[in-house]
């Protein structure tokens, strides 16, 4: 069926900024921080908050629809089943949902990674002060320098016994996407299960929870899916859902929770089950607007689709690469495909020297970020390969004016 003109995924396409009318900034290679609204995403939470103005309670159900359309596409984005997947606030709502409702025992262990955003760290450590956990430590960045070792050590953690591993999909800082196949396969068969932040994936690297053997996944909506932020979602599989307690549970969070308002008396219970799967996390009023703008917004990814996003992100990374690398730059992407992101981080000899860059390429008009001192710079489907060129003479220009200033 061909796309009328009037539909905005007939303008999605790689390397085309029609969308994205409003988008002043030269370069924008900054997705892994936030995405700029597309005008399908602001024309979607326009015409919702118009509709509420004009039916106020009259278009609830409406939006009910659209939360259920919501969770069938993301959960297609990463092979899940619709029932394991609920849609939450953040992606910390999604850690705290399996931190705090883990029926764990004392002393269990769970294994974390040096160098992961806080967001997969805080609740952790919470759970393990609430709840008498030992935490497991790995450095997140040996597997990038040395994958094979860093897989065995990992089996070797998991043979002394490890209750849950917790891993981003894609590391914020260096790019490199985790092997978690691999580790999928090693904690099942070692009888651990897998909790994957996914922030940094989901929309642009294919993930699929099934394959990778994923237990738990959350993601929020402001990056790589390029919504608004405030909404995003939480896989659990049925049977560790299961064995959740429902320490985050609210009156959404039970089974068929609109019965009293839309149905005969006697229908106002407090003995009414909890959902037996990930949407007892659903607990209470959820944010209308950003999931509006989410549905617009993963309609332009499905219309492209992940794979082709990937290989364009890939090609972007192809044509800047070499060029950076030839101004003295040491880049942290790996070698391996599989082990790629839509995140290329480079450093100069000064490790200092990343949040100096990204101010002065900001001034050059071309948005990245500096975490942890790198330089990064993080592409999506809207820009094109000819970005390559500006940034290198945005460098350039910089590096004959004496380099970036050490502000």
């Amino acid at each position: 069926m061909s796309k009328s003109a009037g539909d905005p995924s007939a303008q999605a396409r790689p390397g085309s900024r029609a969308l994205f009318p409003e988008l002043e900034t030269r370069v924008y290679a900054n997705h892994a921080s936030l995405s700029p609204p597309s005008q399908a995403v602001i024309d979607a939470v326009s015409a919702c908050l118009s509709q509420y103005a004009r039916d106020g309670m009259g278009c609830y159900a409406i939006e009910v629809e659209r939360r259920e359309r919501l969770r069938a596409r993301l959960a297609g984005l990463i092979g899940a089943p619709v029932r394991d997947l609920a849609l939450v606030a953040n992606t910390t709502a999604g850690v705290l949902a399996v931190a705090l409702g883990i029926p764990w025992r004392r002393c269990d262990r769970i294994l974390l990674f040096d160098g992961e955003f806080p967001t997969n760290i805080t609740p952790w450590q919470q759970a393990a002060r609430r709840e008498g956990l030992e935490l497991v430590w790995m450095s997140a960045d040996d597997f990038r320098t040395d994958r094979a070792g860093a897989l065995e050590k990992l089996e070797d953690h998991l043979r002394a016994g490890i209750r849950l591993v917790a891993v981003s999909a894609v590391q914020f800082t260096t790019g490199q996407r985790m092997p978690l196949e691999a580790i999928g396969a090693m904690c099942r068969r070692h009888g651990s299960e897998l909790f994957v932040d996914a922030i940094q994936a989901m929309g642009v690297v294919p993930v699929d929870v099934e394959a990778c053997a994923i237990d738990y996944l959350t993601c929020g909506s402001h990056k790589w899916l390029m919504g608004p932020e405030g909404t995003g979602c939480f896989y659990a599989g049925e049977a560790v859902a299961a064995r959740l307690e429902p320490n985050v549970a609210g009156w959404l969070s039970h089974e068929d929770p609109f019965a009293f308002l839309t149905r005969a008396p006697n229908e106002l219970r407090y003995d009414r089950p909890l959902a037996q799967s990930a949407r007892m996390v659903e607990s209470g009023t959820p944010h209308t607007l950003a999931t509006a703008g989410l549905e617009a917004s993963v309609g332009l990814i499905e219309s492209i689709g992940v794979e082709p996003i990937f290989e364009h992100v890939q090609a972007w990374h192809d044509a800047l690469e070499p060029g950076l690398v030839e101004r003295g730059f040491t880049s942290a992407r790996m070698a391996d495909a599989e082990g790629r992101s839509g995140i290329l981080s480079v450093r100069t000899s000064d490790p200092a020297a990343g949040p100096a860059w990204s101010r002065a390429l900001a001034e050059h008009g071309i948005a990245s970020a500096s975490p942890d001192g790198w330089l990064r710079l993080s592409p999506h489907w809207p820009n094109g390969l000819d970005d390559a060129e500006n940034v290198l003479k945005a460098i350039d220009e910089i590096l004959a004016g004496g380099g970036p200033s050490p502000g």
